[in-house]
């Protein structure tokens, strides 16, 4: 195994004179578990934990490593390792954290590819792949949707979902999969050298089969499916960075029951594109496409441009957004008013010492 089977990029080398890092080794986080992280190079595998310096430097998660991260690190023991930086990212996924409000959950980093994965079954949602899709474009991460366990449907079943995506989703792959007539093929002439995939969906769409399939190993242990929901028993509990044989760099994820959206205006001018095309007639700038006469997005939806449901779920999205933003700045106000009332206390300390 070389760096370059890792993910190794030119920038990381930049950064390593840039940062005056020569002297400390480079791995990549393969695992991590309540600030515990597997450091991974091309030779050996280390059990390491941040410096007390970055640690108590940290002022949000953004500054503690992820699944998919770059480090600088030094060997104090057998197997054991110290991290001392975090190179930059050239790709975060995100999502809102559950049950915090304005706070966001890591998923992984430094990603090229998302493979989002919706099964056939009763598991597809287009709202949700939107979502997902959102997430991707926001990260500057190229999706590609994976429709499995295509064998548990009848080939008009199967076209009918083709379809509903092609109908409100332009210019992302689609590739099919099945336990039983396979189609990893296809989805292993998509995987790259070098290049960094994450794996996204809900738990029990398939997830881990895909998983053992494109490296050739049973990385996960899958039972068989439930006939009374469809879905596979095996839930992935953690994230976890996989090297596979053929080339290619696989992260699994657990299962998502909630895909909340965060800072995602980017993302979402790319998946909903052609509402923002129309917008760019609207009569007023400042148009919130929901009651505005003059708002061509709204003529739009009438007369059946855009399609209703995607309109909806844009709304929907939209409103989150801006829900997130608003929470996220009132907890930058609280922290930027507590840290500034830490200030005056260490100031009318120190006046008072005696």
């Amino acid at each position: 195994m070389t760096y370059q089977d890792l993910g190794y990029y030119d920038k990381l080398g930049q950064n390593k004179i840039a940062q005056n890092l020569e002297n400390f080794q480079l791995g990549r986080i393969i695992l991590e578990h309540k600030e515990r992280y597997i450091v991974k190079t091309p030779e050996n595998e280390f059990d390491a934990e941040l410096i007390g310096k970055l640690r108590f430097a940290a002022e949000s998660r953004y500054d503690f490593p992820a699944v998919g991260d770059w480090v600088a690190f030094s060997e104090y023991d057998k197997g054991k390792a110290l991290i001392h930086e975090i190179y930059p990212r050239h790709s975060t996924i995100e999502r809102k954290a559950v049950g915090k409000s304005g706070q966001v959950q890591i998923i992984a980093t430094n990603i090229d590819y998302g493979l989002i994965v919706q099964s056939a079954t009763r598991d597809f949602n287009l709202n949700r792949l939107e979502r997902y899709l959102t997430i991707c474009y926001t990260s500057n991460v190229a999706p590609i949707i994976v429709i499995s366990k295509t064998d548990l449907v009848n080939k008009s079943e199967l076209e009918f979902i083709i379809n509903q995506i092609n109908q409100r989703i332009q210019n992302v792959p689609i590739i099919t999969t099945s336990h039983q007539t396979k189609g990893y093929d296809q989805l292993k002439n998509h995987i790259q050298i070098g290049k960094t995939y994450c794996l996204l969906g809900s738990s029990g769409v398939g997830k881990s089969t895909l998983l053992n399939n494109l490296s050739g190993k049973q990385q996960m242990k899958t039972n068989q499916i439930s006939s009374s929901v469809n879905k596979g028993k095996h839930t992935t509990s953690h994230r976890e960075l996989i090297v596979l044989e053929g080339g290619g760099i696989l992260i699994d994820n657990p299962g998502m029951r909630e895909v909340g959206i965060t800072d995602a205006m980017s993302g979402l001018e790319i998946t909903f594109d052609i509402i923002l095309e129309y917008a760019e007639n609207c009569r007023f700038k400042d148009c919130t496409h929901t009651h505005e006469k003059g708002c061509a997005v709204l003529e739009a939806v009438q007369n059946g441009e855009i399609n209703e449901d995607l309109y909806a779920n844009f709304q929907k999205m939209e409103r989150e957004r801006t829900y997130f933003e608003a929470d996220a700045q009132e907890i930058r106000r609280k922290d930027k008013a507590f840290g500034k009332m830490i200030k005056n206390v260490k100031k009318h300390r120190k006046r008072y010492k005696y």
